[in-house]
């Protein structure tokens, strides 16, 4: 009989336990923040971060980011792009000076992690950076503080340990000898092409994408090359993936086509950052401008959206630092990159004053001391979160250009009651610039400003932001 009450006691306090960590479990899982698919809203008066992981920490871990992201909506992040996440073909694994890693000697080899782009199973996490548990706090924590997470895609081509190479040689481009090849006319030997004209690399292609939307909750993608990819394959895709989220979707490309239809959200404003390199060069800076913005209106639609940027990964490793390639321009330019029509972009370390150029294919970091770009960053993100004139979504704020002298750019943007004008001095000396008479708040400063039709003194770059009242 003791025996039977012991075991029955025993039973009883083995269901209390069992039902007690059931209802502990359903409290966690209630605590765990679901990210909506990213609004019209959103897109109006979001910035984008792209995020290097490998460089970013001294770690160069997805932990070491992770423990950032809430300091990121400081700078009005809504959107983090993070750079491939994927594995890293060893076979022609890519080195400093477009050398293979195996042409150096084997005690160097290893400091040699070759190009993130030349992935080796698009489903998989790069042990570099940790596991896939690790990516999934990542996103976590971004959705919770309100940030959606992209991942950079590669569509066109892979690395050459890809199991595709071996299972289906015929997913590839091959010459005349049936031989692999990489990508005509680039220096990417590291990466094979890949052959769109093959129906059922198509699908696999499709497939891995939808793993990442349907089992990890990613947000979209940043496409790489994506205008050298077959529209038709978009045309394909992005439906079916839409299917099952409403993703946010950025083409490193700058073809309007890509932005038709329900296909890209988002291209690459690739002709108005090589016209910021140019103007920080001082010489008909304020014409440069102009007919760009003119060219854009005339190919893009009203509801087209563009990146725009002062820097990024190949800006900053292969052209130079925002300072070696906009000088005393620097800040003006980035400023404009905020105020103009479109999305700005914040590259990893760029908030950190970074001023070397990260290494490609080795470990590579920076110091992160908030100095003068992240107040900048962190105010220009403010502003355009909160006033409806810099909206740069589908449903963009009004873009003018207005009349004003040699080397003086100015414009006025408006949506619903809120100006905003972008007076800037783009030159090397000082200028007199005429300001509109009336009321107006200083985007940058907030403090309240009368002007009555008198031309004030601007210093060479110097620029103001003026928020009508």
């Amino acid at each position: 009989m003791k025996k039977i009450v012991l075991i029955t006691c025993l039973l009883l306090a083995f269901i209390a336990c069992k039902t007690e960590k059931k209802e502990v479990v359903e409290v966690e899982e209630e605590k765990v923040e679901v990210l909506k698919p990213i609004s019209a809203s959103d897109m109006e008066t979001a910035v984008i971060y792209e995020a290097n992981i490998r460089q970013y920490s001294p770690e160069g871990t997805f932990d070491e980011f992770t423990k950032d992201i809430p300091q990121l909506k400081e700078l009005g992040v809504k959107v983090i792009w993070l750079m491939p996440v994927f594995p890293i073909s060893e076979t022609k694994r890519k080195a400093t000076g477009g050398k293979f890693a195996s042409e150096f000697p084997k005690e160097e080899q290893a400091k040699y992690l070759g190009s993130y782009y030349a992935v080796t199973d698009f489903t998989k996490i790069n042990p570099e950076f940790g596991t896939k548990d690790d990516f999934r706090e990542l996103v976590k924590e971004a959705h919770e503080n309100g940030i959606y997470v992209i991942l950079d895609w590669v569509p066109n081509h892979t690395g050459w340990d890809h199991e595709w190479l071996k299972t289906n040689p015929e997913y590839y481009t091959q010459n005349d000898k049936g031989e692999v090849i990489h990508p005509k006319d680039t220096d990417w030997t590291d990466v094979a092409d890949l052959n769109y004209d093959n129906q059922d690399m198509r699908k696999e292609m499709i497939e891995d994408m939808m793993y990442w939307v349907t089992d990890e909750g990613i947000d979209g993608f940043r496409c790489d090359v994506a205008g050298s990819v077959p529209l038709d394959f978009w045309q394909q895709a992005v439906p079916q993936l839409r299917d099952k989220k409403d993703l946010f979707m950025l083409a490193e490309a700058w073809e309007p086509e890509l932005l038709d239809g329900d296909l890209f959200d988002m291209a690459y404003g690739w002709d108005r950052h090589h016209r910021l390199n140019d103007m920080a060069k001082g010489k008909n800076a304020v014409q440069i401008w102009n007919e760009q913005m003119q060219k854009d209106n005339e190919r893009y639609d009203a509801d087209d959206i563009l990146m725009n940027f002062v820097t990024n990964h190949d800006e900053n490793s292969w052209n130079g630092t925002i300072k070696e390639r906009m000088g005393d321009a620097s800040k003006a330019l980035t400023a404009l990159s905020y105020v103009a029509p479109g999305m700005p972009l914040i590259y990893s370390g760029q908030e950190y004053d970074l001023d070397h150029r990260l290494k490609f294919f080795e470990k590579d970091s920076f110091p992160k001391i908030k100095g003068e770009s992240w107040k900048l960053l962190e105010k220009l993100g403010q502003l355009k979160s909160s006033n409806a004139a810099l909206n740069g979504g589908k449903n963009a704020a009004t873009y003018k250009q207005l009349d004003s002298e040699k080397d003086i750019l100015m414009f006025e943007r408006s949506k619903g009651e809120d100006t905003i004008i972008f007076i800037g001095n783009i030159s090397n000396t000082s200028k007199l610039i005429p300001i509109p008479e009336g009321y107006f708040e200083d985007g940058l400063s907030s403090i309240r400003i009368k002007y009555a039709n008198k031309p004030i003194k601007l210093n060479s770059w110097e620029y103001k932001i003026l928020i009508k009242q």
